[in-house]
């Protein structure tokens, strides 16, 4: 909001908590529902999303490798992920791990249950 012609302080925008309030939405919706979130040893794949979701894919730069993730996820699942895959290789857990070298890049399929 700007203040309008009528107001002691005519021109000041009154609204400055709003500045961070589109990268708040971006961190919360990427990294916390979608689940894709950067980490010191790697990168976590922990979607929490709504029940009625179906699959999606994101493509996530980080640390110089480009990650194509699947998420493949049953319409009615309301769990976290049972399985995850790099390569076609099954991993322990959800977090994939760092490139070797620059420019890599990797498939990742996570399937929720």
């Amino acid at each position: 909001m700007i203040a309008g012609k009528d107001a002691p302080t005519f021109g000041e925008a009154k609204n400055s908590w709003l500045t961070g309030t589109a990268a708040w939405n971006f961190v919360a919706i990427s990294q916390w529902i979608l689940g894709i979130r950067a980490e010191h040893g790697g990168l976590r794949v922990d979607p929490v999303v709504p029940v009625d979701w179906g699959d999606f894919k994101v493509t996530r730069r980080f640390r110089g490798a480009r990650y194509n993730i699947a998420v493949r996820k049953s319409k009615g699942a309301v769990g976290r992920v049972a399985r995850l895959t790099v390569d076609g290789r099954e991993i322990v857990g959800n977090l994939v791990p760092l490139p070797t070298r620059p420019g890599q890049s990797f498939d990742v399929e996570a399937f929720v249950q």
